[in-house]
């Protein structure tokens, strides 16, 4: 019979659940002190104490406004920007003389700018608010009245009964009261906690368990006394008073919010915290704030600029005051015109100081258009529209998984382009984690034909003829048996065991045993489909899950669990044979003991212990009898660990019934034990009974590369990207998967750093931790040292690899300098035996040492510190949940996506911002810059060359559109050719495109441009007649000529720096400067109170003039002239990367080979990177 009733199963009798125990610490005293005060009345909520209490409900919020402190808080958070607290402060002081305009001309761009942001931050706190609309009003099956009823979640209340059924979310912290099992257990999953896949067993109270149904529930009445609301996952402290006796909980009677019900009809459970109490919700901290290092040099930048705006404004006021002091002689004005009687202290002769003061105020609002007031939101915007086609990129899709690639912020995406250094996790990350049953060894004999990815890339390396294809593990499929049929879990081949086939070996006897201990010593549920009829099983983890299967495919399928029993069937004589064994105890495994044991008693009553687990633990628990086949099993352990494969010992030991009943006894005491050892009892007790061990074997299962994987790694390579892998294997297996994803190559210097050395294991049995420690430290400076040496030495490429005792070390500040001195100089690194908090840690060495900047790249709940630790965190949508999607800044689904996020995404996202950025400083420097000329040709008066609203509408309108199209659609190269010459992305690496030189040669251009604007607008129009009848140009045409001017030249000087033009940049470019021309016409038809200097100026004056437009095309081309120049010498003999692969594709004449440049732009980069090591000697 199949497994699915339940209710026959109780797993507190077999197994030792040691996770299940309460808690006995010496919090449970505190119980009703600071910290420990919650008190819930159980199926009682209306109780009146429970009232006074005031808990909070349900209702979750994960907004960061509200629709009362929207206005307010956003409004704070765009002030908070030094050049916006700039134009606030100018748009206030614009309602005094003081102002060169009228205010109304300042606050209409700051009112547009400011609104955009805003509007933008409500709109995604809008989509934020619809995901907690959607959660608040789920439904939930809550007791009230003697019967359960639908209600929304966020109307639960503390105290509440709840009935939660199969594959539902539990809508807040509850506790367990009793389940579908007779025993009161059910199953959970807590992927969105902690991004673990495999199931939690959960265990509720005996005296709980048996209130089965909904009318068990009408007279139950209880008090919880527990914590206070807190972020700990893993513990929980209280009581429960039932029935006037006391008994204490632990997290092992606790469901918490957003895990789900699996394997488990229902539950009941009582509300013990809600909402914001919850501890997922406890744990929903903002991430930490990252911020691209272009963002933080413009930041510079753009204190430069006010720097420039406080400079020329200072000088401006200088010469004002010395020519207004002079326009005093002996009591007589000079420039008695001005009627100096009549003005106020902005121009006084008699009080120049003053009027110098008054004047620099008055050029700090003038020339504030130096600062570029729609900077933050253009960038805003274009980042959000490049983060859309990350988003909707079809070849960083994965159809298996229907996940597309997401860019969680928006924020980072130009520092994609930047990548110096990638650390990634191996297990899901490079690898499936998908284990598959490969190879095993039984009775000293391998099996398994087939050959892993890793022992290809092995023979390759050693250049040994390769098997057929045929006769290979890494088939297109994976999963390809003798017989044909695709089972997952299950790459093995080999004709001796298969189709029945073992029982012609010497040693069936043992090869029998070695796969029932494969399918009874396990924590698996099997689980029937019911419309199929077809078997599959819930394990803990995906090697037991292969074992399982690997125990069916070969003959010893798995069927039922019952509540003392497990049943199989076996073949015998060709025949299927229906087997069930007692299950008496079952001692789990855990990291310390690294091993699983179940007792059992078979049909002829014979008691057996069977167990399997790591070989460091395993094989010190051997009988010390003869073992016949112990050395060719290690020899196959070591070659399979070699293969990259993960191995397990099988064991097993006979027991008699007065051993089993003496030691049953003292293994019952330790587990029922209440004292704070209860741990150390249990594994104590184990010990006596895990001894005296007869080996079988040893199993290796392989955790398949992801596809595309080794490509990738080389891509990057290619790109000058360097490459660290933390992983937990051993340095055995993490070297030949290295080698297998082309991380090492054939001819690579490996240096090793390991504390695997006679002397110090010697330490390590006279238990001297203090010698231990010091003898390690010398140690691994020593092999620093050598491996520095080394590498001076090395003529070809360089692996550093280090385990995780010896990084311990490494880490320290006497030894870190050198560790990363040596490891920076390396083409890779692999750290192995590396625990989570060390990936941090090393993440962050890495990131401040080289002030280069780091990507890190995982898939699981024990990445998210090296995630966010880096200046990238990719997290990839694989097997282990979506803990590290949710910690990251981007997420994929495959690791071979990271290549076209970068080389792709990332070059082009770092080359739109960083020319966006410039062309902004550039335009704004050329307008302002005409502002001063003006005023020093009008000695300073303080009068705009320009109407208010024609600067009011620059940044806004004439100008801006452009600049975000060249920030949304530019590519200097298409994708297919950024992936071909990877090392074109060095350009972001080496910050060519947004160094300083580059950032002044565009500020001195728009300078340089502004001086060509004016003087030759001047010069050649000032003298001139410009109308027909005569009259020379006046102050508004000159307003208007210049002006005219700019709007050409800076959109042209977009045109040229663009490389790649759709009708969009066509459109925003050519549709600026005619919008320009409707606004003058429409402007100037208004009336003169409004309009001003603008009133008919297009239309009668200047429309009409050939003059004005020869004067147009004359400054713009000589405007444009010095960098069109530039170009066309740089581009002819000193190109950049982009510039030789577009001039051999105009040529039609690429470079064949994918990895190789032209040999100046290769010697060039070359060159930058010999700078760039000998610079991080120097850090």
């Amino acid at each position: 019979m199949a497994f699915g009733r339940h209710e026959r199963i109780q797993f507190s009798k077999i197994y030792s659940l040691s996770c299940f125990r309460p808690s006995t610490r010496d919090e449970h005293g505190q119980i009703g002190q600071k910290g420990y005060s919650r008190v819930v009345y159980c199926n009682d909520p209306d109780n009146p104490e429970a009232v006074q209490l005031r808990y909070r409900g349900n209702y979750v919020s994960t907004t960061k406004y509200t629709a009362v402190n929207f206005i307010p808080k956003s409004l704070f958070e765009q002030f908070r920007r030094v050049a916006n607290i700039y134009f606030l402060v100018v748009a206030c002081v614009s309602f005094s003389p003081l102002a060169p305009f009228r205010a109304s001309s300042i606050l209409f761009p700051l009112m547009v700018v400011i609104g955009a942001t805003m509007a933008k931050e409500g709109v995604e706190d809008w989509r934020r608010r619809k995901q907690d609309i959607k959660a608040n009003n789920r439904k939930i099956h809550v007791y009230k009245d003697h019967s359960f009823a639908e209600r929304k979640w966020k109307d639960l209340r503390v105290g509440d009964l709840v009935k939660v059924y199969k594959d539902e979310y539990f809508p807040a912290d509850l506790l367990l009261l009793s389940s579908s099992y007779p025993d009161g257990i059910c199953y959970v999953e807590t992927m969105n906690l902690d991004g673990e896949t495999n199931l939690k067993l959960k265990h509720a109270f005996d005296f709980t368990a048996s209130l089965k149904d909904d009318k068990s529930f009408h007279q139950f009445k209880a008090v919880v006394k527990c914590e206070d609301p807190n972020e700990d996952l893993y513990s929980f402290v209280g009581s429960l008073s039932y029935n006037n006796e006391s008994h204490p909980l632990s997290l092992q009677q606790i469901l918490l919010r957003d895990s789900k019900l699996r394997n488990t009809e229902y539950i009941y459970g009582v509300v013990i915290f809600t909402g914001h109490d919850t501890k997922v919700m406890q744990n929903a901290t903002d991430p930490p704030s990252k911020r691209s290092k272009i963002e933080r040099r413009m930041d510079k930048i753009i204190y430069i600029l006010f720097s420039t705006l406080i400079s020329i404004s200072f000088i401006g006021s200088i010469f004002f005051g010395i020519r207004t002091n002079r326009d005093l002689i002996q009591g007589r004005y000079k420039r008695w015109y001005l009627e100096p009687s009549r003005t106020t202290a902005l121009y006084d002769p008699e009080r120049p100081v003053l009027a110098a003061f008054l004047h620099f105020l008055t050029g700090l609002m003038l020339y504030g258009y130096l600062i570029p007031i729609s900077l933050y939101v253009s960038i805003e915007m274009v980042k959000v529209l490049q983060s859309i086609f990350i988003n909707q990129d079809q070849d960083m899709y994965h159809e298996e998984t229907n996940r597309p690639a997401r860019a969680r912020t928006s924020n980072l995406n130009e520092e994609l382009g930047q990548v110096d250094t990638v650390l990634s996790d191996k297990t899901g990350t490079l690898t499936c984690n998908s284990m598959e049953f490969v190879k095993c060894s039984i009775a000293g004999v391998s099996y398994g034909r087939g050959m892993t990815e890793v022992e290809l890339a092995l023979a390759k390396r050693k250049n040994v003829e390769q098997l057929d294809a045929g006769n290979t593990s890494n088939s297109s499929d994976g999963h390809t048996v003798k017989s044909g049929k695709s089972v997952k879990g299950f790459n093995f081949m080999d004709e001796r065991i298969m189709d029945g086939q073992w029982v012609n070996e010497p040693n069936s006897d043992i090869i029998q045993k070695f796969f029932r201990v494969l399918a009874i010593c396990h924590t698996a549920i099997p689980d029937v489909n019911k419309d199929t009829g077809e078997l599959s099983y819930e394990a803990e983890s995906p090697d037991e899950a292969a074992f399982v299967i690997a125990a069916r495919e070969v003959g010893f399928e798995f069927f039922q669990r019952a509540q003392t029993s497990i049943s199989l069937h076996e073949c015998e004589n060709g025949k299927k044979v229906d087997r069930s064994y007692e299950l008496l105890n079952t001692i789990e495994f855990n990291s310390a003991r690294k091993r699983m044991s179940v007792i059992v008693r078979n049909a002829e009553n014979q008691l057996f212990l069977l167990c399997k687990g790591a070989d460091s633990v395993m094989f010190e628990r051997l009988s010390k009898e003869s073992q016949p086949f112990e050395d060719q099993t290690k020899n196959h352990i070591n070659k399979y660990a070699e293969a990259g494969l993960r191995t397990l010992v099988v064991a097993y030991r006979p027991l008699d019934e007065e051993e089993y009943k003496t030691w049953e006894e003292e293994f019952l005491s330790a587990k029922n034990s209440v004292s704070h050892d209860r741990d150390n009892l249990v594994d104590v007790a184990a010990e006596k009974i895990e001894r005296n061990l007869i080996l079988l074997g040893a199993t290796a299962v392989e955790d398949k590369l992801q596809k595309g994987v080794p490509e990738c790694i080389e891509k990057l390579g290619n790109a000058g990207i360097k490459i660290w892998v933390l992983t937990g294997d051993k340095m055995e297996t993490a070297i030949n998967i290295g080698y297998a994803c082309r991380l090492l190559a054939q001819g690579m210097k490996q240096i090793v750093i390991t504390l695997d050395s006679p002397d110090i294991n010697a330490l390590e049995k006279l238990r001297d931790r203090e010698a231990i420690t010091k003898a390690s430290r010398e140690s691994i400076k020593k092999q620093l040292i050598e491996g520095r040496s080394q590498l001076d030495s090395a003529k070809s490429s360089s692996a550093l690899i280090i385990d995780g005792k010896s990084l311990t070390f490494a880490l320290d500040k006497n030894l870190e300098s050198l560790f990363l001195e040596v490891a920076i100089n390396c083409s890779s690194v692999i750290c192995c035996r590396s625990s989570p908090k060390q990936k941090a840690l090393v993440t962050k060495m890495v990131k401040e040492g080289t002030r280069k900047t780091t990507l890190a790249i995982g898939d699981g709940a024990n990445d998210v510190g090296m995630l966010q630790e880096a200046d990238i965190g990719v997290g990839i949508s694989g097997a282990e949940g979506m803990q590290a999607v949710m910690a990251s800044d981007f997420a994929i689904a495959q690791f071979r996506f990271l290549e076209r996020l970068l080389l792709v995404h990332g070059h082009w996202c770092y080359r739109r911002i960083a020319m966006m950025i410039c062309y902004f400083f550039y335009k704004n420097i050329t307008f302002g810059f005409t502002l001063f000329w003006f005023e020093a040709h009008a000695s300073f008066s303080g009068q705009p060359a320009y109407n208010d609203w024609y600067m009011s509408f620059y940044n806004v309108f004439f100008t801006s559109l452009p600049v975000i199209a060249l920030g949304v659609f530019d590519q200097d190269v298409s994708a297919r050719l950024c992936l071909k010459y990877p090392l074109l992305y060095q350009e972001g690496v080496q910050n060519i495109l947004f160094n300083w030189p580059r950032i002044l040669g565009w500020m001195f251009n728009g300078v340089l441009s502004s001086m060509v604007i004016f003087f030759i607008c001047k010069n050649s129009t000032i003298h001139q007649a410009f109308r027909e009848d005569g009259h020379v140009i006046d102050y508004e045409i000159l307003g208007v000529l210049m002006y005219t001017c700019v709007v050409w030249a800076v959109n042209c000087q977009m045109a040229l720096s663009i490389n790649y033009f759709t009708w969009i940049q066509h459109f925003f470019i050519w549709g600026s400067i005619f919008f320009w021309y409707v606004f003058l016409v429409i402007y100037g038809y208004i009336n003169p109170i409004w309009s001003t200097t603008a009133y008919q100026v297009f239309v009668e004056a200047c429309a009409p003039s050939p003059f004005y437009w020869m004067t147009t095309f004359l400054v713009v081309v000589s405007t444009l002239l010095p960098y069109f120049l530039y170009r066309a010498f740089q581009t002819r003999f000193h190109p950049m990367y982009h510039d030789e692969i577009q001039w051999r594709r105009s040529e039609g004449c690429e470079v064949v080979s994918p990895g190789e440049l032209p040999g100046r732009v290769k010697d060039k980069m070359d060159h930058l990177s010999e700078r760039m090591k000998h610079s991080h000697r120097e850090l």
